[in-house]
């Protein structure tokens, strides 16, 4: 009897191993057991880009995240030449007198009085700015207006307060004009009554331009064929704006007014300090001046630096409910 070849059955060579295995999490299908590198090789494999990140975290942990120990103020009769450990520990003292003092509540009114003002004025300023340059044809005059509206904002609070005093002072051009024509307006930079619209016109005047940087690129990331379709559909500009342009930077303009409202309390410290005495603490007296007055003017620490960290507590639960609200029209909002 011939005899039959055996074939020998071979195992299957090993196949090379993907280096994407690693990070495949475990449970998928087709996947397998993540493997979790060491500390040491993820270190070394991601050295540039840590090393790039390097100043970012150190100019935020030593100017951010470690005066956030000073806090411990607000719960002490702190007293410079005695220090943290030595100041006596008063509990909720700082905050009980805080809340019995009309300044305080004058302070606060000031401030949420200025903050609905510059929501209902400030923000949507760089939202119509940004879709009337984006309505430009000509690419040269927009870079141009882009250019010239951006100027204001690297101009100091200091520059733009006298450029204002001299338009709309006693003595300003502006005031001066309207005395020769008969009208009177009196001096609007000392009016306690129209203080509050005159600095939200300067915060439009400074930094409108500069806010419509995001919003213009949030424009240019529509797809232009949503523009063509609703042309075809007969759509005229103003419609295509509400129906394409709006939504489509929707997201952008709900997570920046997420965070303007976490900044609900400060309304800006230098250009109210700069024109606080024209017009009385009365008119101009915010949170940030009033910290400032009761800390570092009159000394007491406690008291101010409870102020502060109301204000600060305040602004964390601001974002947390927005970014909750947020979330459930359906909204992705400022995270997960």
């Amino acid at each position: 009897m011939a005899d039959v070849p055996v074939t020998a059955v071979r195992s299957p060579e090993p196949q090379p191993r993907d280096p994407d295995d690693a990070d495949r999490p475990a449970g998928k299908k087709g996947g397998k057991p993540r493997i979790r590198q060491p500390l040491r090789y993820r270190l070394k494999r991601d050295r540039t880009l840590l090393l790039l990140c390097l100043p970012g975290v150190l100019y935020f942990a030593l100017f951010f995240y470690l005066p956030l120990a000073g806090n411990v103020i607000a719960f002490q009769d702190y007293q410079p030449f005695l220090g943290f450990k030595q100041s006596p520990f008063v509990g909720l003292a700082n905050f009980s007198a805080l809340l019995a003092e009309p300044e305080f509540w004058s302070a606060v009114s000031n401030t949420l009085q200025i903050t609905a003002i510059q929501l209902l004025l400030y923000f949507p300023a760089p939202i119509a700015l940004a879709l009337l340059l984006n309505s430009l044809i000509s690419e040269k005059i927009k870079r141009f207006i882009q250019t010239v509206v951006y100027l204001p904002h690297f101009l100091s609070w200091v520059v733009v307060v006298a450029m204002f005093k001299q338009v709309l002072g006693g003595a300003g051009s502006v005031t001066t004009l309207l005395m020769e024509h008969g009208v009177s307006i009196g001096n609007v930079m000392t009016d306690p009554g129209t203080f509050k619209l005159l600095i939200t016109a300067q915060a439009i005047w400074k930094d409108c331009g500069w806010g419509t940087i995001i919003f213009l690129a949030a424009i240019a990331s529509i797809d232009m064929g949503q523009y063509e379709s609703a042309a075809m559909d007969g759509a005229g500009w103003l419609r295509r704006i509400w129906h394409v342009t709006l939504p489509g930077i929707r997201p952008v303009i709900l997570m920046l007014l997420i965070l303007r409202l976490g900044d609900i309390l400060s309304v800006g410290f230098e250009q109210i300090i700069l024109q606080r005495d024209a017009v009385g603490p009365d008119a101009s007296e915010v949170m940030d001046t009033y910290v400032y007055f009761h800390g570092v003017v009159d000394g007491d620490w406690g008291m101010s630096t409870a102020a502060g960290l109301m204000k600060g507590v305040i602004g964390f639960a601001l974002i947390l409910a927005a970014n909750k609200l947020a979330h459930r029209f359906g909204e992705q909002g400022v995270y997960r």
